[in-house]
């Protein structure tokens, strides 16, 4: 009789979560972590410089991050691997990058923001930056130890149907009509 202990843990089917599945828990990890993380940039942030807080940080979450991305996020079954690592650093120095780049404008443009105002738009950042690594992560760093590109071509079909949706405006006048528009013009019957 084996231990129950001892056993392996079991993944429920074969089937990666799809596209929408995907991002909701990577939000919800992401998210956390990002939200702890930025507290944590504020806190380190007096002791040493907000620059060099936020790299410390961006490094101990992305580790995290990863792993959770590769357990639970994208569904590979397994830990994530020194590619999976290196891949998902690159997008998060890019996430750095914009983060470092937003809180350095603001500083620029106000000499003295509030602690409030900082988080704002730091979390702003993030939130933009995290769209991004979102895309990179699904569709190029654990898009490989899936159902054979399956899902790497459902996932760049949803991606091209999302933007041809935001394509989809509706088309605005450039010049007004030679007429003035008086409130008669739009009662009903006219």
């Amino acid at each position: 009789m084996k231990p129950q202990l001892a056993q392996q843990a079991k993944t429920v089917g074969d089937v990666a979560p799809g596209p929408f599945a995907s991002f909701v828990r990577f939000v919800v990890c992401g998210g956390g972590i990002g939200v702890l993380s930025s507290g944590a940039v504020a806190l380190l942030a007096g002791t040493m410089p907000w620059v060099v807080a936020n790299a410390v940080i961006t490094v101990a979450s992305t580790v995290l991050c990863t792993e959770l991305h590769a357990l639970f996020t994208f569904g590979t079954g397994k830990r994530a691997g020194w590619r999976q690592h290196w891949q998902s650093a690159g997008s998060a120095t890019a996430a750095y990058a914009v983060t470092s780049l937003a809180v350095l404008i603001l500083h620029l443009v106000q000499a003295s923001p509030g602690m409030l105002t900082e988080q704002v738009v730091y979390l702003s950042a993030s939130g933009l930056a995290g769209i991004g690594r979102f895309l990179v992560l699904r569709l190029f760093v654990f898009a490989g130890g899936r159902d054979g590109g399956q899902d790497r071509d459902r996932d760049r079909a949803f991606v091209r149907k999302a933007a041809a949706a935001r394509r989809r405006v509706v088309p605005v006048p450039t010049r007004l009509p030679n007429r003035v528009l008086t409130p008669a013009a739009f009662a009903v019957g006219s």
